[in-house]
């Protein structure tokens, strides 16, 4: 479509997925999207049939968002948790969730900006557990 960026609403998610098996032979996973061009006229009427599209889709937005990688979060006794990194140790805090983008989750309650939380927490972490960090 040439140089700049084309933006759009979208119209249509069709119900039903299916599986298309890329030029590098891997399965994708696909659903049909539905949109309407809201940018001006003038910058996409030169398109024809069978355009490729390279499109981001913002289903939800803020500027001032907590979050963690959703590997971090965990159901506990507590309900949802993460560790937090305290002085070298483990502390189990729960958190109030919010919004997942799937690889990131929104904390609404139990973190503030700037604690550490473990990224990967298994079965062998434990509260108040000595840890060191990777390098």
């Amino acid at each position: 479509g040439g140089a700049g960026v084309l933006k759009g609403v979208v119209r249509t998610i069709e119900p039903v997925g299916f599986t298309k098996v890329s030029a590098l032979g891997v399965e994708e996973q696909r659903v049909l999207v539905i949109a309407d061009f809201t940018s001006p006229q003038a910058m996409w009427e030169k398109l024809g049939d069978g355009y490729a599209i390279d499109a981001q889709f913002i289903l939800w937005q803020n500027d001032k968002v907590l979050q963690v990688p959703a590997s971090a979060v965990f159901r506990s006794r507590l309900g949802w948790s993460v560790y937090k990194v305290v002085d070298g140790r483990t502390k189990l805090a729960p958190v109030k969730l919010g919004k997942q983008g799937g690889i990131d989750q929104q904390i609404l309650e139990g973190l503030k900006v700037g604690d550490v939380v473990l990224k990967h927490p298994d079965d062998s972490i434990d509260d108040d557990m000595r840890i060191k960090p990777r390098k």
